[in-house]
């Protein structure tokens, strides 16, 4: 009975600071801490860090690595172990400090079916001089934009749909429709689609296979 009652549950301990070392690394560094000695405590916290480091042994020489631990310590202890560090102590004001937000670009593109990079795509094809090589590029960027949207929209859609688009992405430097193109079929993209579609066998064809392999001997 009094082996139950000395039991220490976790919801009365007190919190870890850094999870990954484990209640008994948080122990030895509160010791640290209340060692009064300076000496003693400069001992006890040389020992903490290369038990720490023991846990990484291919990085407990690295300098870099060190300034980590070294850090790590000083943050388990919430900054009240007095000791001499190696490394310049990091306050808690710069670690408590947010990052700047970092700026993510934002695009709204009229048609989102057929992505940022085929704006992109007229926006240098619109670039280059008239001729064959730019022809060919306004071409391909038409028939990429006719497959993103079979991926997108099932149904079939009409060449001249594909030109009024590529119209209005390129402000109207691109019009395929008065040069009387022609893109890929659509039957012929949907066809490619069906066909990289893996088949799901059957019950009845894992159950032949099955039945063939009854009766032989397993060494």
């Amino acid at each position: 009975m009094q082996l139950v009652e000395n039991l220490e549950y976790n919801t009365e301990r007190s919190h870890l600071i850094i999870p990954e070392y484990g209640r008994h690394f948080q122990k030895m560094v509160d010791h640290a801490v209340s060692i009064e000695d300076p000496v003693e405590r400069n001992k006890v916290a040389q020992a903490i860090i290369s038990v720490m480091g023991n846990l990484q042994p291919h990085l407990r020489d690295v300098p870099d690595f060190q300034h980590k631990l070294w850090d790590q310590l000083f943050i388990m202890s919430d900054f009240k172990l007095d000791v001499e560090s190696p490394f310049p102590i990091t306050s808690k004001e710069i670690l408590r400090q947010r990052p700047e937000a970092l700026e993510y670009p934002q695009n709204f593109p009229k048609y989102r079916f057929y992505g940022n990079n085929i704006k992109r795509m007229v926006d240098v094809a619109v670039e280059w001089e008239k001729g064959d090589k730019r022809s060919g590029l306004e071409y391909a960027i038409a028939n990429h934009m006719k497959k993103c949207y079979l991926n997108w929209n099932k149904d079939v859609v009409d060449d001249s749909a594909i030109f009024k688009h590529l119209f209005e992405l390129s402000d109207g430097r691109i019009d395929l429709a008065a040069e009387g193109e022609s893109l890929t079929d659509s039957g012929q993209f949907l066809k490619n689609r069906v066909a990289k579609t893996p088949r799901v066998t059957t019950g009845k064809k894992n159950q032949r296979n099955n039945n063939t392999n009854r009766g032989k001997k397993r060494y």
